[in-house]
């Protein structure tokens, strides 16, 4: 295992990262909420890029894994920051964006802010604008009523320990919405989701399908697959995708 690099971002954060050199076009990761690039689909295509002496790169948010700051303190637009440092220092020429759960959001607004480096997209139980149409909708007045007194809410993970839901995360995330108004990707776009998904329903992967504005766009429902997406034939799945989107550039 190679040692993490680190990047300053201009807002002074600290991102961990790992870059493999190869041939164009650099596969960029871009993990879910609150993950870390040591995860399964991370380093599954790491070394899969590496076996095809291609181009990769994965990195943490600030907040997560060896990155600098807390979860608490950040956001969507934060990480969205860090996104654009990261690809902006680190990489050169056309990407191939492979966006998970809260991944699929940042890949979606990486297209926005830089839709002329972007070759294709691969997203895997996309999550955008989860923190309006998931989190605030969802949330009792109890919960709305914490968010201004408390500043924040606990919410339970299947995975992981409760998540912390800051007051600035729902404020923030409505800045950031990708599915109000047009949202162009003039690349191929291979969507992954899994139908036993209990995190990001197929409702959300066919909202986003028939939102987006593509001349090849294809969604690939898994039955029984969750949102981990991570066992042989899932990982699988995310190789064929990513192969189908550079076939097409």
């Amino acid at each position: 295992m190679t040692a993490t690099d680190f990047l300053e971002t201009p807002q002074g954060r600290q991102l961990a990262y790992h870059k493999s050199e190869g041939s164009g076009p650099t596969i960029v990761f871009l993990g879910g909420l609150k993950s870390d690039m040591e995860g399964t689909k991370a380093v599954h295509l790491e070394a899969w890029a590496q076996t095809r002496g291609q181009a990769f790169l994965r990195f943490d948010y600030s907040g997560h894994g060896e990155s600098s700051g807390a979860f608490e303190e950040g956001c969507i637009g934060d990480w969205h920051q860090d996104t654009v440092a990261a690809v902006s220092e680190l990489t050169e020429g056309p990407l191939i964006v492979v966006g998970s759960s809260m991944g699929g959001w940042q890949a979606l607004l990486l297209a926005k802010a830089m839709p002329e480096r972007i070759a294709g997209m691969v997203t895997i139980a996309a999550a955008p604008d989860f923190t309006e149409d998931g989190y605030w909708a969802s949330f009792s007045n109890a919960q709305k009523e914490a968010l201004d007194t408390v500043g924040h809410v606990e919410l339970p993970s299947d995975y992981m320990e409760p998540y912390i839901i800051t007051k600035r995360m729902i404020e923030d995330g409505r800045q950031q919405l990708v599915l109000r108004d047009l949202l162009e990707l003039p690349f191929p776009v291979r969507c992954l989701q899994g139908t036993a998904d209990t995190a990001v329903s197929t409702e959300t992967a066919v909202r986003l399908l028939n939102h987006a504005s593509s001349v090849d766009m294809r969604l690939l429902l898994v039955k029984d697959a969750d949102h981990r997406f991570s066992d042989g034939p899932c990982l699988g799945l995310i190789e064929n995708a990513v192969l189908e989107v550079i076939g097409s550039t």
